[in-house]
């Protein structure tokens, strides 16, 4: 209650001034969480946005878009063999008289999901090993990067290949295949991850607050799991946007050597394995241009992301 004197008639009046609500004031003075400050300086970038724009796309192209197509990702019609873009079959026609639109809507679903399940795969088998060996060091960290070099200094694409090859000398069905190519990127993937987290774990277990974890006498799992892993995991959601852009071109890249996704399953690079005809190559551009774009854009478009994320994440990367 606030009092005010009225100097005309000499009387006191009280009148009721309204206190502004403790509740709504701790919140507007209460920060936004770091991920939500992350978001929003990142949306304020207009390669982020279109960025994100054509993935969501991509996305919902390859996930949503074969519940409305009329068509089989198998559907067979020789009677329509090889025809050009119609009205009828907007992107032509294969070989076996298969809809192309329908079919880079199952390979894009493929090589979306083994780019993104090999990376998570390779990201946590990374990220546990690369937080052990630079915390605990010794023994424990010259065993694990010394195996770590061994798998680096070996070129990833002729290992890959070596790997494809067994499986098809043991006739791995095709369906079952797809899950070995997830297995076999996220293996030569790991190595790297887990040298760049180790790197960064042994100059943040020098920081003062992990001297206090060990201070209070707190467990090792709480102060790997609760104190150290949260300020690597800016990291390694940068490296995971990048890295899997790199698992999409390296199963594009076995696929169209004919040793990762095999037919009848559709994925971008089987389906570019066409231009390798040369007629097809001159006479059906309609056959293997699709998926090259898909895979261009895709690829573009999340690298881009991930250079956005990591100028919001880690200024001093972008002054660098």
């Amino acid at each position: 209650m606030a009092v005010v004197n009225e100097k005309e008639t000499g009387t006191t009046v009280k009148q009721s001034v309204k206190q502004p609500d403790g509740k709504a004031a701790a919140r507007a003075k209460r920060p936004l969480p770091l991920w939500r400050r992350h978001l929003r300086d990142l949306m304020q970038v207009r390669a982020a946005r279109i960025a994100v724009f054509f993935l969501i796309f991509m996305l919902l192209f390859s996930f949503i878009g074969p519940l409305f197509s009329p068509y089989g990702q198998n559907q067979l019609n020789v009677r329509f063999a090889e025809q050009a873009p119609t009205i009828d079959h907007w992107l032509g026609t294969d070989d076996y008289g298969r809809d192309v639109l329908t079919r880079l809507m199952y390979a894009g679903r493929i090589s979306m999901t083994i780019g993104i399940a090999s990376t998570v795969l390779s990201m946590v088998l990374g990220a546990l090993i690369g937080v052990a060996s630079g915390y605990f060091g010794g023994w424990i960290d010259a065993i694990i990067m010394r195996f770590a070099d061994l798998l680096m200094s070996i070129p990833s694409l002729p290992l890959l290949i070596i790997m494809a090859a067994l499986l098809s000398a043991f006739d791995v069905p095709p369906d079952t295949r797809i899950y070995y190519v997830m297995v076999m990127l996220s293996v030569i993937g790991w190595p790297g991850i887990a040298r760049m987290i180790r790197g960064e774990v042994l100059s943040l277990r020098e920081e003062l607050y992990m001297k206090a974890t060990e201070a209070l006498g707190l467990s090792t799992r709480s102060r790997l799991f609760h104190h150290l892993m949260p300020n690597v995991y800016p990291l390694l959601i940068v490296q995971t946007t990048l890295s899997v852009a790199g698992g999409i071109l390296m199963e594009s890249t076995l696929s169209f050597l004919g040793l990762g996704v095999m037919p009848p399953n559709a994925s971008w690079g089987n389906m570019m394995a066409v231009a390798s005809n040369l007629m097809d190559f001159q006479k059906r551009p309609w056959l293997w241009i699709p998926p090259g774009t898909a895979v261009f854009v895709t690829v573009v478009c999340i690298n881009v992301l991930g250079d956005r994320i990591r100028d919001v994440v880690d200024p001093r990367a972008k002054e660098a």
